[in-house]
């Protein structure tokens, strides 16, 4: 069996609903904008948190291609974690995440310009490649919690 054609008014919302969460996702590219969200307790709210898992549809292939911020999928991503959703509150975490960002696409395109460092001893490896700032060596964050 076939659906039937969507009438003008369901497509038009459709289209609405598309365009207004495909803004949203690409605004969680900017590390300002969750700092601003995790501030006012938006990010500690059950249904906000609902609406992040909700969003990750937009990782699909058919949807990724619309998404010109590719740090908006990690990002989205980062946030599924509790940690992650606390610690984005903090001004140092904000800033990591913007410096991290900024390298990111400083050296993207010129694989001459980056530079392969072997990760300190004090820094585990999954912190890293997860794009959270490294802990210390007594298992702290960068602001001592």
């Amino acid at each position: 069996m076939s659906q039937p054609d969507p009438t003008p008014d369901t497509r038009s919302a459709n289209r609405a609903r598309f365009e207004l969460e495909l803004e949203f996702v690409q605004s969680l590219a900017n590390p300002f904008y969750l700092h601003s969200l995790a501030q006012q307790g938006i990010l500690n709210q059950p249904a906000f948190i609902n609406f992040l898992k909700y969003l990750l549809y937009w990782k699909e292939k058919d949807y990724a291609r619309f998404i010109l911020y590719p740090h908006a999928l990690h990002h989205l991503e980062l946030l599924q974690h509790p940690e992650f959703r606390t610690e984005i509150g903090k001004d140092e975490w904000r800033e990591y995440l913007n410096q991290k960002q900024f390298d990111h696409w400083r050296t993207w395109r010129d694989p001459s310009r980056i530079s392969i460092a072997a990760p300190t001893a004090d820094v585990p490896m999954d912190s890293q490649s997860a794009g959270l700032p490294p802990e210390g060596q007594n298992g702290t964050t960068l602001n001592g919690v």
